[in-house]
């Protein structure tokens, strides 16, 4: 957080129903007296179709790393290849690696099925299978690497844990699906733990995944604040947004170490474009978590405070007007004039808005843990091969063995190679497994002259993996069926 005077921020206005929210979310802080001075840049669909495929030229660049703080609208991606997703180049390139939803229903004032829902999901940001590696590697199969490190769990973690502290919730949820992925889940359930323990006055729980989120959606009010991973936050937070109310109400925070990201969660929605009826209110809730972030939680209170009065008195945007429950539709634009006029104002039903002064999250920096006794155990080798008779090719392979011999085949994780069963569809993707029989370290001289003889061969070799374990315990997984 940042002391509470004057504050350079950057601002794109983006595409879509983009220039429309952030016009009236500009007007509402402006109204409100927020001490902070824009800087405008352009980035998104015009960068990207001046040629620009990264959709954000070196001077927007400059500005968000100078000011710090970015206030962001939805942008539109082109179709078709060529360009990458800007919102995934900005977290990463930034170091962001806290996304931040909050996700609350305003019931009675906005339909839902969930009156008692207040849910923050922490969502890390930079990897998993979002670092966006993937390859061919066969005709029939492509891969998509899953990478997951001890500071990203450890900094998205402790972020959570420190988050319910400031905010004053008292449990902490850890999504994973760590009884399939061992080893990258594994890890994220493990340092959860290993933090958890640090903060005795908060209550900490792991949920596998699939019930994990069929739980939120079914009672999101045994939750508080739910820490996951990259692609898993990515789907809840879409889940908790919609259930609590409209997907249109959700800011999110992206928060790094120097740089921080505010936006609403929805896209840029080009159909209702032009037409000031879009709902600003998902980009103004990001601003209230930008003014909190950056220590005006005076000015975010006083707008908090008028949006909810807003919202219970029946002043609604198309996307979240009921009969019966709303009172008047409005525009983008009477939304945002109905805003400024309740400055100053406090909701009847609704809970009223307060922010601590003058706190800050605690976030140590990363300290990297003693290296461990790393020992070589062998080597899986994929192999692109066209066959399907998998005696035949095992026959072949293990006229490779050394001191690291072949013991499995694989195929798509499934043990084919001793043993496997017949009913198991296979395609044109085996992953060879050769590891030392007398419980030595393997000799890593090993490893190239057997390559050099699958080469010979005509062995299609497409990929490896080394085998190691660490202080012993082994770090790759076994063949589903073993």
């Amino acid at each position: 957080m940042i002391k509470s005077n004057m504050q350079k921020i950057t601002v794109a206005k983006g595409d879509g129903i983009g220039p429309e929210i952030m016009n009236a979310t500009l007007e509402i802080l402006k109204a409100a007296q927020a001490r902070i001075e824009f800087e405008e840049v352009e980035i998104g669909e015009k960068v990207y179709l001046s040629g620009n495929t990264s959709g954000i030229e070196k001077s927007a660049w400059d500005s968000i790393r100078r000011n710090k703080v970015f206030l962001k609208a939805p942008i539109t991606t082109p179709q078709g290849g060529g360009y990458k997703s800007l919102n995934v180049t900005m977290r990463k390139a930034l170091g962001l690696y806290a996304n931040i939803r909050p996700c609350k229903s305003f019931h009675p004032f906005i339909a839902t099925k969930h009156p008692d829902m207040d849910v923050v999901i922490i969502r890390e940001n930079e990897e998993d299978l979002y670092a966006g590696i993937e390859h061919q590697q066969t005709d029939e199969v492509v891969q998509c690497l899953k990478l997951i490190s001890r500071p990203g769990c450890e900094k998205i973690i402790r972020y959570a844990f420190e988050y319910a502290k400031l905010y004053k919730r008292k449990k902490v949820s850890c999504f994973v699906k760590d009884n399939i992925m061992k080893q990258t889940d594994g890890l994220f359930h493990k340092v959860f733990r290993e933090i958890a323990v640090e903060y005795p006055d908060i209550e900490a729980d792991v949920w596998i995944i699939d019930i994990a989120a069929a739980r939120l959606a079914d009672t999101p009010e045994i939750f508080e604040v739910i820490v996951t991973s990259n692609l898993y936050g990515d789907v809840v937070s879409d889940i908790a947004a919609q259930i609590s109310g409209s997907v249109g109400l959700a800011g999110s925070a992206n928060i790094g170490e120097a740089c921080a990201m505010f936006e609403a969660i929805h896209g840029s929605a080009p159909t209702i474009a032009g037409q000031n009826v879009a709902n600003p209110s998902g980009l103004l809730k990001a601003a209230i978590m930008m003014l909190n972030h950056i220590g005006q939680q005076d000015v975010a209170e006083t707008i908090k405070n008028a949006w909810l009065c807003t919202i219970e008195e029946g002043i609604h945007t198309a996307d979240i007007y009921k009969e019966g429950i709303s009172k008047e539709l409005v525009s983008t634009s009477a939304f945002a004039a109905a805003v400024i006029s309740r400055l100053g104002l406090k909701p009847k039903s609704l809970k009223v808005a307060e922010y601590e002064k003058g706190v800050r999250l605690n976030l140590p920096k990363y300290q990297r843990k003693p290296s461990t006794s790393k020992v070589l155990k062998g080597i899986d080798v994929f192999v692109d091969w066209k066959g399907t008779e998998v005696n035949k090719l095992a026959e072949h392979l293990e006229k490779l063995n050394s001191d690291i011999r072949l013991t499995m085949i694989t195929n798509r994780g499934v043990k084919v190679w001793p043993d496997g069963f017949e009913e198991t569809f296979c395609t044109d993707h085996w992953r060879c497994r050769f590891e030392v029989s007398n419980g030595k370290p393997a000799d890593k001289s090993s490893i190239p002259v057997l390559l050099a003889q699958a080469l010979q061969d005509n062995l299609d070799v497409i990929k490896t993996e080394n085998l190691y374990e660490f202080d012993g315990v082994k770090g790759y997984s076994l063949g589903q069926g073993q």
